[in-house]
């Protein structure tokens, strides 16, 4: 039978994720996800909200106190310059509340605000794989799955029962009783079917607010994609002159500067497709992010690598350009001459923060 309590819980579960989902485009562009909790929760700072409190009963009914003191005293260091006591304040306090939720509770109101297409997979993407796990103990089996700590340890206990151990002479015999086997069961395991390649740009032309921007941005594209795909398998990139792979906490901590070549992000996209991914039977995105800002004459070769050897192999190649200060933004000039000639060529322009939520509508908004 639920409990009133139990139901007074759930309500405000409900309000608290009606909160999340009215403000969620402020969240998306904000970036105000306090952190992740293991692999699989995140905290949102919900404001305005009314937190339920206790109810206690009516003044002066008594209490104990302990302690030196004149009644009506303040505790504490409270009072003004002059001696007195400090003035209560007449205005209304905010109220936050963190709101833990699973990132697939975040991806369905990501597809529902943004109004995102579920995502057509190809190759092996409906496929499981099977696979046996031992995970448990039988008293029948094949010698060559024989446990041997149990079988030991039940024959240890069956001597000490009857009496017929002696520990000046510990000979333990395993009787066909005794024998303990490991079983294995059928596990089906998700086939880990889709590839997403993050490439940042950490030149010296990429400020610590556009780098927060692609941050912020991976992040929610990462917790779609997540949603649409039974398992998921990410790499990053990091690139000034010279492509780097790093691991997800170096994507989303690192920071670097120097010069612009990025030809090397996609020598580096293109050996993990080649190591990792065959195309046939992987859907592959890449995100690239940048500010434009590239020397000069590696356009001609960005241009090559991209046309022959990504485009053809991605379900998407997705460029958002993050606008800079100090970056002269002409590699999306050079990428708009190719653009109509690619399906999955999709391009973004993100002014600031607030460009976030638009952008990843451009990105997820075909559902390829």
């Amino acid at each position: 039978m639920t409990r009133p309590i139990d139901l007074d819980t759930q309500r405000f579960k409900e309000i608290v994720r009606g909160k999340v989902r009215d403000g969620l485009k402020k969240y998306i562009t904000q970036g105000e996800i306090l952190g992740r909790q293991g692999r699989e929760v995140v905290s949102i700072p919900i404001p305005n909200l009314d937190i339920p409190r206790f109810r206690h009963g009516s003044k002066g009914s008594g209490g104990v106190g302990q302690g030196e003191g004149e009644a009506g005293q303040p505790v504490g260091q409270g009072g003004d310059q002059e001696g007195g006591l400090a003035q209560p304040g007449d205005q209304e306090g905010q109220h936050i509340r963190e709101a833990e939720l699973t990132l697939d509770e975040l991806a369905d109101m990501l597809g529902s605000e943004l109004e995102l297409p579920l995502i057509t997979p190809k190759g092996d993407s409906t496929l499981k794989t099977k696979k046996l796990r031992y995970n448990s103990i039988r008293q029948t089996g094949p010698k060559s799955l024989r446990h041997f700590k149990r079988t030991y340890k039940r024959a240890l206990r069956r001597l000490i029962a009857t009496g017929g151990y002696d520990p000046l002479t510990p000979v333990v015999i395993p009787t066909h009783e005794d024998e303990r086997f490991r079983s294995s069961s059928e596990v089906v395991l998700p086939h880990a079917n889709a590839a997403v390649i993050y490439m940042m740009d950490v030149s010296g032309s990429m400020t610590d607010d556009q780098k927060q921007i692609v941050r912020t941005e991976s992040f929610w594209i990462d917790t779609w994609l997540r949603s649409q795909y039974d398992g998921l398998q990410r790499r990053y990139i990091v690139h000034d002159a010279v492509a780097h792979e790093v691991d997800e906490d170096t994507f989303y901590r690192t920071r670097e500067s120097g010069g612009t070549r990025i030809s090397s992000a996609y020598t580096m996209a293109q050996k993990i497709i080649d190591r990792d991914f065959p195309p046939a039977d992987w859907n592959i995105y890449c995100f690239q992010f940048s500010d434009g800002d590239n020397w000069g004459e590696d356009n001609t070769l960005c241009m090559q690598k991209l046309q022959n050897d990504l485009i053809p192999v991605c379900n998407l190649f997705c460029y958002g350009q993050v606008e800079s200060p100090y970056g002269t933004g002409d590699y999306l000039r050079e990428l708009k001459k190719i653009v109509s000639r690619f399906e999955n060529l999709i391009l973004s322009e993100i002014k600031n923060r607030e460009g976030i939520y638009d952008s990843i509508k451009t990105f997820l908004g075909k559902g390829k």
